[in-house]
């Protein structure tokens, strides 16, 4: 009964913070820095594998209609490639729609080039702030968070009072544009590879506001926050499972159904909400959330390098820096 808990509890988690502008991986590291493991009990690597997929079936379910249109496009664009009847110039929503997802994917290759003088690159730089034992990354991550909701919430509003002050184009005339351009993609793009790299950092939070801040409709920019996403989801849920079968890791099988299903219907009703909290621009509450957590976790942090343990389990810190 005990697994069958933590399942719960943990699919809850991933559900609610992998789409809420909260940070998932910023909170799996305080989880694990307050109960001061890693890999014990059902935190190991095929669990968080089998929850990704939860999370993964969440998305699918919601945007099954958008996601089986932008197939069926992007079959047809590459016959149209193939037959030369491509024309970047006269491509249709779906077809741009598709154009924009693959470019805005290109920048999360920069986490597997290696920085010189390190023998590391950004996705092990990112691997080891989220495993270190300092959480002042985290912290500082969240309250970046919280600062680029509020600078997109701030654009949201500005785009409004913009269209609301002009002459009336129509009750469901969108406010934003729709259509997303090359530099649209690449900032949404740049946005999702340094959430990947620092935990705290909202992958949902950051990528819906960096559509926002190059103009771009409030539902039409958390679309392709999400949609972008899939891609993101399912190659951390491969990249985990290889380790896992390395490790040999074992979960029971009950435990981890349930923490899945319950990961997929959070995941499903956590969408659900960001879609009306965004439509109705109701993002203040994770703006504060975000702020009061990363100032609270700082706090920690300080103290904790002051007094060289855990303030929560009395364990020596060590310093954790890449090498």
């Amino acid at each position: 009964m005990n697994e069958i808990f933590q399942a719960i509890i943990q699919g809850v988690l991933q559900g609610a913070t992998e789409f809420l502008p909260v940070s998932s991986s910023g909170h799996l590291a305080l989880s694990q820095h307050l109960m001061g493991s890693h890999t014990s009990g059902l935190s190991g690597l095929l669990f968080d594998v089998m929850l990704h997929l939860g999370t993964l079936a969440a998305v699918l379910l919601v945007y099954h209609k958008l996601i089986w249109r932008l197939v069926k496009e992007f079959c047809r664009m590459v016959r149209d490639l193939f037959t030369g009847k491509f024309k970047w110039s006269e491509m249709n929503g779906d077809r741009n729609l598709v154009m924009m997802l693959i470019i805005g994917l290109l920048p999360l290759f920069l986490l597997f080039i290696p920085i010189p003088g390190t023998g590391m690159n950004l996705k092990d730089i990112g691997e080891s702030f989220a495993n270190g034992q300092s959480i002042m990354i985290v912290g500082f991550s969240l309250l970046l968070t919280s600062i680029l909701l509020t600078l997109g919430l701030m654009k949201s509003k500005k785009m409004v009072a913009r269209f609301e002050a002009e002459p009336k184009q129509g009750k469901h005339h969108p406010v934003g544009r729709r259509r997303f351009n090359v530099i649209d993609a690449l900032s949404v793009g740049l946005a999702q590879c340094f959430a990947a790299v620092l935990p705290g950092l909202s992958r949902s939070g950051s990528t819906l506001s960096a559509g926002l801040l190059r103009g771009i409709n409030r539902q039409a920019a958390l679309d392709y926050s999400f949609v972008i996403g899939i891609p993101s989801i399912l190659a951390a849920a491969v990249l985990e499972l290889k380790d896992a079968l390395i490790e040999g890791a074992e979960v029971p099988v009950l435990p981890m159904v349930i923490g899945v299903v319950v990961a997929a219907v959070v995941g499903f009703f956590a969408i659900k909400l960001l879609r009306w909290m965004v439509a109705s621009n109701k993002l203040l509450p994770f703006i504060i959330y975000t702020a009061v957590l990363g100032i609270a976790v700082l706090v920690i942090s300080f103290i904790e390098q002051g007094t060289g343990s855990n303030l929560f389990t009395g364990d020596t810190l060590a310093v954790m820096l890449p090498r």
